[in-house]
């Protein structure tokens, strides 16, 4: 295992799905998914009117191995925007905890996702057992994220690290950066968990002010992570960083890292996980990029079957140095769709700006959006940089774009012209729940 410890994750499923002392192997975890599968189905179908309807037909037919889940249809972002309280299994009193998430278009219904008490237990045991790799009993753990709900994702964090024998420090999301490390070092944190881009702004602005921070580990969720700030929070820190995937239908677990850091374990114990072509629904092999859908095998209140998450990875086939019996996904890139197309010069993401721009060591935050026309478009990007912003018009902004190959070919068309405006950062950070996309005008094609 080349020195590496197990995820602990591999402890966890074990213990969920009742491997015990036989440890977790991947016949012994496909065969509990599989008799999860069909209880989750059986629920679903017999207990939603929305499944009762959608899988009318195909649900009799029963399961005799995992790959006849592909028979069953796709839930999709939708179905839940015009459907959500016909997925309930259960009567709304037994329903601990509702989110709404809106529409990411300009008009429509939003999302809500329904949690019993029991749903979000689960999650809060995910959260125990993943924070294993980064903390230890009586660590102090600096919380950054959104937690001023009872159920939202920082309460449950908390709740967890409780339970593991650490002791959280609950602050919510970054905004007065000064604050937040003056908090981190009167209450000499650890590690900390936070947004990528908002732990990225802080680590600079201790440097910027020549604060000296020195945390064990850092956990980044909520969004996309760029390889960027895994690198400068490395530098700047000396800290290890962990990566969180998780979206909030599947009740924010999804997989951790290892300290091998090669690869989101997934949370298999709760969840069944797929890869398909986006395009045609087809499976994929592993290896093969592809839109991640994922089935609820435990989920009592709302569950999901075959719900097309808009996220596009892959499965990584290579064992895991740490030995672990548990599938890994890649880094999420990019969302199903999430681009913006240049035409003949090929299309970029918010993914790679994140990689061109967050390497521009002055750089604490930026926004971007796009305005396309008839024949040309424009790119704006608005640059928070600690001090003040060099007097060279942002010329290493247009020189980290050129590592963004579609930008910089359609530049030397002519075809987008970039415009770079800068300003120094005054200590705040604008509000955010953790999601960066890049905005659009006059709707560009893509993003």
């Amino acid at each position: 295992m080349n020195g590496v410890l197990r995820s602990p994750l591999d402890a966890w499923a074990a213990y969920k799905t009742g491997a015990g002392s036989a440890g977790l192997s991947r016949e012994l975890l496909e065969a509990y998914q599989l008799n999860r599968l069909r209880a989750a189905i059986r629920l679903a179908y017999t207990a939603s009117p929305f499944y009762g309807q959608l899988l009318a037909g195909v649900a009799e037919t029963g399961l005799d191995s995992l790959t006849d889940l592909q028979r069953y249809p796709f839930t999709t972002a939708e179905d839940i925007r015009r459907h959500g309280p016909r997925f309930l299994c259960v009567s709304q009193s037994d329903i601990g905890h509702v989110v709404t998430l809106a529409s990411s278009g300009t008009t429509g219904p939003a999302k809500r996702l329904y949690f019993t008490p029991e749903d979000q237990e689960a999650t809060v045991s995910f959260f125990r057992s993943g924070m294993v790799s980064l903390t230890a009993p009586r660590d102090r753990v600096l919380i950054l994220l959104p937690g001023g709900r009872p159920g939202g994702v920082g309460d449950l964090l908390l709740t967890a690290l409780k339970q593991s024998g650490a002791e959280p420090i609950p602050h919510g999301a970054v905004g007065d950066l000064s604050a937040a490390l003056a908090v981190m070092a009167r209450e000499q944190a650890d590690s900390v968990v936070g947004i990528p881009a908002q732990v990225l702004a802080l680590a600079r602005w201790a440097d910027y002010s020549g604060i000296k921070i020195a945390v064990k580990s850092v956990l980044l969720s909520t969004d996309h992570v760029p390889r960027a700030v895994i690198r400068e929070l490395k530098r700047l820190w000396g800290c290890e960083v962990f990566e969180h995937y998780g979206m909030t239908e599947m009740g924010l677990g999804g997989g951790t890292d290892c300290a091998a850091h090669a690869g989101y374990h997934l949370h298999e114990a709760d969840f069944y996980f797929e890869i398909v072509d986006s395009v045609s629904g087809e499976p994929l092999p592993a290896g093969e990029k592809g839109e991640v859908v994922v089935t609820t095998l435990t989920r009592r209140g709302m569950p999901l079957i075959r719900y097309r998450t808009g996220d596009i990875s892959r499965f990584v086939p290579e064992p895991c140095p740490c030995g672990s019996a548990l599938k890994r996904l890649a880094p999420i890139t990019r969302r199903v769709g999430r681009y913006v197309s240049l035409g003949e010069f090929g299309r970029f993401t918010l993914a790679d700006l994140d990689e061109a721009i967050f390497a521009v060591r002055r750089v604490l935050d930026f926004t971007a959006a796009v305005d396309s026309f008839a024949n040309a478009g424009e790119l704006a990007i608005s640059v928070s940089a600690a001090g003040q912003p060099a007097g060279d018009g942002g010329r290493d902004i247009y020189d980290a774009l050129e590592s963004v190959p579609a930008v910089a070919l359609a530049r030397r068309a002519g075809k987008l012209k970039v415009a770079v405006r800068q300003e120094a950062c005054q200590g705040t950070l604008a509000p955010s729940t953790g999601k960066r996309a890049i905005v659009e005008l006059n709707n560009a094609d893509g993003n």
